[in-house]
């Protein structure tokens, strides 16, 4: 267990039934999710179209605890403010999309708004890549501006995945520098998580699991929430 001894569980949308999307994430909430994780895909950085700004908007008008929003996008820094707007509590922008200055700059103006801001990373982000991005977005925008690390372990684009298990150095490598640095930022891991590996994830160091197909779809909600938080 890394620097929070809390697992938070944040409910991706991504494997809600969009039909009845009030009624899911209210099941999702009241069975303890702490956060609604919003996969927004635009097609081209990676291969599925989902939603914008205004189903956030929409989702904001009833939800109870924060929107935790992953733009997996090209052209970030022009979807910033319709998500601000919106009312995303937490914006993840992708170290592959926006590259370590563009991201440490986006991520400075997110910030200012008084919106949290994160950091996302692909399955197969190098070590190295990872802790010379976020060296140099704490070193540029100050310590603890880094809100939340997202570390993928499917390659994004579509839920229900398997989880890629080489993905788990990533978060043992990251916590690691959270802790030598006495970093205050969450680790987040998104893809292929239920009750089954969650375990194993928060021993690595993550603190927030992103759970879709299993919370949404898991025959008791609340048992899944509980079994993913370790609870």
């Amino acid at each position: 267990m890394g620097r929070y001894n809390e697992t938070l569980v944040s409910a991706s949308i991504l494997a809600a039934d969009f039909g009845n999307l009030e009624s899911d994430i209210k099941r999702a909430e009241d069975a303890g999710a702490d956060m609604i994780h919003v996969d927004v895909m635009d097609g081209h950085f990676v291969p599925n179209i989902t939603i914008g700004p205004g189903v956030v908007e929409s989702i904001k008008k009833f939800a109870r605890v924060p929107l935790d929003v992953h733009l997996m996008i090209e052209n970030t820094e022009n979807f910033i403010e319709p998500f601000i707007e919106a009312g995303a509590d937490i914006i993840t922008v992708h170290y592959e999309s926006c590259g370590i200055e563009n991201s440490a700059r986006i991520m400075e103006h997110i910030i200012k708004q008084g919106i949290k801001a994160a950091i996302a990373f692909n399955p197969n982000a190098k070590h190295s890549e990872i802790i010379e991005a976020l060296d140099y977005i704490l070193t540029k925008n100050g310590e603890n501006s880094i809100y939340m690390v997202l570390l993928m372990t499917v390659f994004p684009g579509f839920g229900g995945q398997g989880f890629i298990p080489e993905s788990l150095e990533n978060v043992i490598v990251t916590e690691s520098f959270r802790e030598e640095r006495n970093e205050t930022f969450h680790i987040q891991v998104d893809g292929g998580i239920g009750p089954d590996n969650a375990r194993d994830i928060s021993e690595a160091g993550a603190d927030i699991i992103v759970a879709g197909t299993a919370v949404f779809r898991a025959l008791n909600i609340v048992e899944a929430v509980k079994a993913i938080k370790g609870s």
